[in-house]
């Protein structure tokens, strides 16, 4: 198993690589560019600004006719853009190797600063969202898989298939109107993560307060994996139920109760289990909609942001980490597919019979 580990940890090496590369020759070769956003903005300012001084005049040609070729080979030099792109790429490569991933054009800051100042928000309903879809989704699927036909299984399915088939964006925009709009109900706040006066309560006044505002995003974020995760439970265990080993435990007259959550329980969690390991991704737990809809300040608005203003570094920064956290996932979902299935030994290449 260790040498799988290591073999794993090296060919995530190449990989991060190669995504690396493709993104930053994508981004770098797409029609707009820092530049360009920034010769926008100063053009704007030299068309409002153009009969107040003359003195701009060596930066700003007369109106808005443009810019000066002085000041854009000066922006080209000061975003690197006068280099050629693989050169460009050989000197991020090399600075990556210290986590420095440049300064954002947008925010003027590290890229990393910007990142992590970020994390709350999205981490906070990562983790949530996680726990909740694992605590409700695995009893969830259990007793629909006891129930299978029967009235519970059809009435669960059909809440399911229609939570499911509800776009995230429609179901945040209907929560607001009936529960937080005051058109009918007034239970929770429009948006936001606390309110104005947050920092005068106390520490279980603020908890609660942040809980009050996270019910309705976190229902927005959790729904789809709910279905998801429950269906694969129940699918899972109605799979087990019908091998040699647990009929075998049925006709020994064990209890039917019993034959599910002895039997079959164990080797239906593992392909449940086995996502845990997507549990690092959290960190990156966002959806540009929904945290536009509740004013959330989050990964998925900070994506969104960076793309818009080609904010190259940003870019990158985010998918390189995303896809380091998504590579350890995949480890993570292998090493608990392990831990829970003795039978496999990826480090003998094989499965053990038994």
């Amino acid at each position: 198993m260790g040498q799988y580990i290591l073999k794993r940890l090296l060919l995530m090496l190449p990989t991060l690589f190669g995504i690396t590369l493709i993104v930053f020759l994508i981004v770098n070769l797409a029609p707009g560019s820092p530049i360009e956003q920034r010769l926008q903005a100063m053009r704007f300012g030299g068309a409002m600004g153009s009969g107040s001084s003359g003195a701009s005049a060596n930066v700003v040609q007369k109106g808005d006719t443009g810019v000066s070729n002085e000041v854009v080979e000066a922006l080209r030099k000061q975003y690197g853009f006068d280099k050629p792109v693989i050169v460009r790429y050989g000197i991020w490569l090399k600075n990556l190797a210290t986590l420095d991933f440049g300064n954002s054009f947008t925010f003027e800051e590290p890229v990393l600063d910007v990142i992590t100042s970020k994390f709350p928000v999205s981490l906070q309903f990562g983790i949530t969202s996680l726990i909740l879809a694992y605590m409700i989704s695995i009893p969830l699927g259990i007793r629909m898989a006891l129930k299978d036909g029967q009235a519970f299984d059809l009435v669960a399915s059909t809440v399911l298939f229609v939570t499911y088939s509800i776009p995230p964006f429609a179901l945040a925009i209907l929560l607001i109107v009936f529960f937080a709009g005051g058109s009918f109900l007034d239970l929770f706040p429009i948006g936001g993560v606390a309110s104005d006066n947050a920092d005068q309560l106390s520490l279980f006044g603020q908890i609660l307060d942040r809980i009050h505002h996270f019910v309705l995003p976190l229902i927005c974020y959790s729904i789809g994996s709910f279905t998801t995760l429950t269906l694969l439970m129940k699918n899972s265990i109605l799979e087990e139920v019908r091998k040699d080993y647990v009929r075998t435990a049925r006709a020994k007259g064990l209890d039917e109760r019993k034959v599910y959550l002895k039997h079959a329980l164990r080797n239906a969690l593992i392909p449940v289990a086995t996502g845990l390991g997507s549990f690092v991704t959290v960190f990156f737990s966002g959806a540009l909609l929904i945290e536009t809809i509740f004013q959330l300040d989050g990964i998925g608005l900070l994506g969104y942001k960076a793309v818009l203003s080609r904010d190259y570094n940003l870019i990158m920064g985010s998918i390189t980490i995303q896809s380091f956290l998504f590579l350890v996932g995949n480890l993570i979902s292998d090493l608990i597919y392990v831990a829970v299935d003795p039978r496999i030994d990826f480090g003998a290449g094989s499965s053990k019979a038994g």
